[in-house]
Parts: C-alpha cells; sequence; structure tokens
C-alpha cells in the first residue's frame, strides 16, 4: 500500500464530508496499492475508510494480492460477492462509489441497503492523482525522452510509398527495442486528407509527393504515459500550408510561454484559440487544447475553455492546438508539460519547426 497516496485520498474522501468509498478503477488500485491486474468480468474492489484499514478485494484466479493490501478478501467464481462485501461497509454511513462500479454491483449492494446512501465520489482519485509526486514526474520525465527518440525513428523513416500501417507497426517495435512496455493509445499517423481526422486509424494509405504527415503518439514506461504529436510535409508544401502550420506553431508555443502554477487552464486554451481564430482557422480548431495524463494517456482534468482551475505543482498536461482542412490536410503540434512549484515545463524535444522532405 502506498501510504502517502492513501493519505493524500483520504483526505479528499473527507472533504467530501464521506467516511468511506469503494474503488473499482483497476489504474486507482495499481496507483493506491501497487497490485496491477485486469479484472475482465470479475470483481475487483478496494474499500478504504477514514475509520478502518483498508480492504482489498480479488478473484482467487488473481496473482497473490497479500503483499499489496493489509487485509485482502479472495472471492472465487462461485461465491456471492455483495454478502462477502458487506461486513466492511458501515450501513449507517454514506458509501462513496467510483464511476466504475458496475450496475451489476451498484444495484444489489442498494438492493441490500449496504449504506446509509450513496455518493459519486471519483474525485477522491482524480484529484490525487493529477497531482503528481515528484517520483511520478520523473517518471514522466523518462517516458517522453523514449518518445522523443522514437519520434526521431518515424521521421527518419518517411520516405514515398510506405504505408501508414508499415510505419506503425515499426513504431511499436522500436517501443519494445526502448524498454517501453506498449504504446500508451494506438499509434495515429495519418498522410495527406487522412490527417484532417484527428483520430485517424492507420491504414494501407501509401505516402505520395504533396501530402502532409501527422504523427500523433505516445508510449508507457514504467506505468507511465508519453504522448507527442509532429506534423511534416512529403514534397513541396504550399504556401496555405505553411502558413497554418506556422500559425499552429504560433498558437502552441504562445500557450506554452504563457503556462505557469497560477494559471487558469481556460486562460492558455483562449490563448491559443484566439490566435487561431485571428487567422482564420478558428471553425477548424475542432478540439480542446489539450489533457492531463499520467497513469492513462487521458486523465480526469483538460485545457479547455470549461476548466477554470488553475495550474498547481504537480499537474501534467498537453498543449496541442490543431488545424484541419477536410479532404486536404491536417496539422497539430503537441508537447507534454508538467508543473514544478515555480515553472510548466516542456518534457518533449523532438523538434517543432516545420520539416519537408523533398
Amino acid at each position: 500500500m502506498n501510504d502517502p497516496r492513501l493519505k493524500r485520498v483520504l483526505q479528499n474522501l473527507e472533504k467530501l464530508n464521506l467516511e468511506q468509498a469503494i474503488i473499482t478503477s483497476p489504474i486507482s488500485i495499481r496507483y493506491l496499492t501497487g497490485y496491477d491486474v485486469e479484472p475482465f468480468e470479475r470483481f475487483l474492489a478496494l474499500v478504504i475508510s477514514t475509520k478502518r484499514e483498508p480492504v482489498l478485494f480479488v478473484n482467487s484466479l488473481f496473482p497473490n494480492a497479500a503483499p499489496f493490501a493489509p487485509h485482502i478478501v479472495e472471492l472465487t467464481d462461485t461465491d456471492e460477492v455483495i454478502p462477502t462485501l458487506l461486513p466492511y461497509i458501515a450501513s449507517d454511513e454514506v458509501l462513496g462509489v467510483d464511476q466504475n462500479l458496475l450496475c451489476k454491483w451498484f444495484l444489489p449492494l442498494q438492493d441490500a441497503h449496504a449504506a446509509a446512501g450513496y455518493q459519486l465520489a471519483s474525485s477522491i482519485l482524480d484529484d490525487a492523482r493529477a497531482v503528481k509526486l515528484p517520483e511520478e514526474l520523473d517518471k514522466m520525465r523518462a517516458a517522453s525522452r523514449v518518445n522523443d527518440e522514437c519520434m526521431a525513428w518515424l521521421m527518419d523513416h518517411v520516405r514515398e510509398g510506405v504505408t501508414e500501417r508499415e510505419l506503425a507497426n515499426g513504431l511499436l517495435q522500436q517501443y519494445k527495442l526502448h524498454g517501453a512496455s506498449g504504446p500508451s493509445f494506438s499509434p495515429i499517423i495519418s498522410f495527406g486528407a487522412n490527417a484532417a481526422d484527428p483520430h485517424h486509424k492507420p491504414d494501407d494509405t501509401r505516402l505520395v509527393s504533396g501530402n502532409c504527415v501527422l504523427f500523433d503518439v505516445g508510449c508507457v514506461l514504467d506505468e507511465y504515459c508519453s504522448d507527442m504529436t509532429r506534423t511534416a510535409f512529403f514534397g513541396e508544401p504550399s504556401q496555405e500550408f505553411i502558413d497554418a502550420y506556422n500559425l499552429v506553431l504560433k498558437a502552441q508555443k504562445a500557450a506554452e510561454n504563457m503556462a505557469a502554477p497560477g494559471v487558469a487552464f481556460s486562460e492558455l486554451d483562449k490563448t491559443a484559440r484566439d490566435i487561431i481564430t485571428a487567422g482564420g482557422y478558428g471553425p477548424n480548431f475542432t478540439h480542446r487544447l489539450g489533457h492531463f495524463i499520467g497513469l492513462q494517456d487521458h486523465e480526469t482534468g483538460d485545457v479547455s475553455a470549461t476548466n477554470t482551475n488553475r495550474i498547481v505543482a504537480g499537474n501534467c498536461f498537453s498543449i496541442e492546438p490543431g488545424i484541419y482542412v477536410e479532404g486536404r490536410f491536417g496539422i497539430r503540434i503537441e508537447d507534454l508539460l508538467i508543473t514544478t512549484d515555480e515553472v510548466c515545463e516542456v518534457i518533449n524535444h523532438y523538434p517543432k519547426e516545420l520539416k519537408v522532405f523533398n
């Protein structure tokens, strides 16, 4: 059990005026205990309380959980989950639940009058995971260093006739060679008009002269995610493309330069969006400026017009403005930033100036 993390989560629980909660997100359970399993349809939960020691509920088919929590309750596939769970929930207290608790468990809990009431409490983990400890930030830096090296490999393999799928498959091999456990999300590799789809899946499209090239990629290293986007051009880019690229780059740099502890996330989004709008591409910037990242590529928290929260030490988020012109091209430039007590540090170092392959 990671005591500093548990302490922060219990403090967040008290802020909600709750004394107990059930956590069923496998990633959040791993965050608190170090126990790493994918339960699929089986029951996995951690019950925490401000009055009692945590209890980890696992299926007997899973690996031994004894080293990871002070109290383990094992279930078999034929055990009844709710009767096993009831003795560990205070029936006279409200129970906090996370958004991952499946209805097949939640509704029977209600029917059994397990608690005095129920309250959504995902924020107790979301808020803790959004403020990363120094050792977590070091892992984010390390993952991004690997991503920088693998982005360089991608750029080195841009050539006429290569397919999106071939580069995606090669990238996955590179991640393994660099010690990563795998990608943090399915690589987005897009040529030409495909890049106008921000979430295009690599296919058998071949690279030809006159295509833009967009790489949005990330890996998982030591459990933590990286994420970066770079856009290049194969052949002779039009002046329109060059101007649009420079506009995205200007917006991206402006938002990064503005980022600092105490600045509202909504102000970063506004800064980048105003620049792109002034350049005539406002309707073509179709998504928020960024997202939080850590154990997952997309964690709770974002850089958007609606997030008026202010940056605090420990936050890690992306800055990724884009312009998408349907049927023609897409441009996105993305870095990750981590926040210390004094600054927001950009942890991607692969160059951002327009790279043209002739």
